[in-house]
């Protein structure tokens, strides 16, 4: 069931995914459609949310997917043509070059959520493999996953929450599940130190960033504690898998096209990991 929170007039969708007893009170455990925020909230506080006006809400934030997607489509035509042009010796020779982009591996609390962003990495270009897990589960499968599927980019996200009634916002333990972020990053930065090594993005809506970039996180949510869009790490990770490993990319180039911006996301400087090979030659079937 899609619904509103009435305390919140309805700023969000949510789906119920369950319901649960608290302190006396019948509460129901809430995903957001769009954005990867967890929230609890009573029963009596939630009405649903007519087809229609889903499909209302849906064809706003489509429009927004669809702006990101066009600049990031540009940027990477951009970065393919300055590639182009510097394997070619500006246009001198003809080289058969081939590219390897970085491969990612996206952990996700959220099956919809990996779905969605699935089908954003494949229409991209993205190789990728997506596991969904639960997000506190993560940091005992990370380090496994690490030596399975050798990542050069890695994500770990799903859904988070800042709660104000347990404590500041620089206090970890006030957060649904930014501890257990942290914790998957340190233990990936035990299996491979170095941040040019293995990119990380990690976090999700509200999620503590300052604790995340210190764990090891080369792209965190959210240094202002915002709510972050589903496909927000697909655009941040997409962009380091297209770029160079030789060259690095500048926080500001990354965060541009994203849903969210800097209010949600940020990150340090980081190395793409994109590397070019030759000669490519397609393997004949008669030889």
């Amino acid at each position: 069931m899609i619904v509103g929170r009435l305390s919140h007039k309805c700023d969000l969708l949510f789906r119920v995914i369950d319901i649960q007893e608290i302190n006396g009170q019948t509460t129901a455990i809430l995903y957001g459609e769009d954005y990867r925020l967890v929230a609890n909230a009573p029963i009596e506080d939630l009405v649903p949310i007519s087809k229609d006006e889903q499909l209302t809400r849906s064809s706003e934030v489509r429009s927004l997917e669809e702006q990101s997607w066009e600049l990031f489509q540009q940027d990477l035509d951009l970065i393919r043509s300055q590639q182009e042009y510097h394997a070619t010796e500006g246009y001198k020779k003809d080289f058969d070059c081939f590219q390897m982009p970085g491969r990612v591996l996206h952990l996700d609390g959220d099956p919809n959520f990996l779905k969605r962003c699935l089908d954003l990495y494949s229409k991209m270009g993205v190789l990728v493999k997506g596991l969904h897990c639960d997000e506190k589960e993560m940091y005992k499968l990370v380090p496994s996953l690490i030596d399975q599927y050798r990542p050069d980019i890695l994500v770990i996200t799903g859904h988070d929450a800042y709660s104000k009634s347990k404590g500041k916002k620089i206090d970890l333990d006030a957060y649904r599940h930014s501890k257990y972020f942290v914790e998957a990053v340190r233990e990936a930065r035990r299996k491979i130190p170095h941040l040019d090594q293995l990119v990380i993005f990690a976090g999700a809506c509200q999620s503590h960033f300052e604790s995340l970039i210190y764990a090891g996180a080369n792209f965190a949510s959210s240094p202002q504690r915002v709510n972050i869009h589903a496909l927000d790490p697909v655009y941040i990770v997409s962009k380091i898998s297209f770029t160079p490993f030789t060259e690095r990319i500048h926080v500001w180039e990354v965060l541009r096209n994203t849903l969210t911006g800097q209010k949600g996301l940020g990150g340090i400087e980081t190395r793409g990991v994109l590397r070019h090979g030759m000669p490519f030659k397609p393997l004949d079937d008669e030889e």
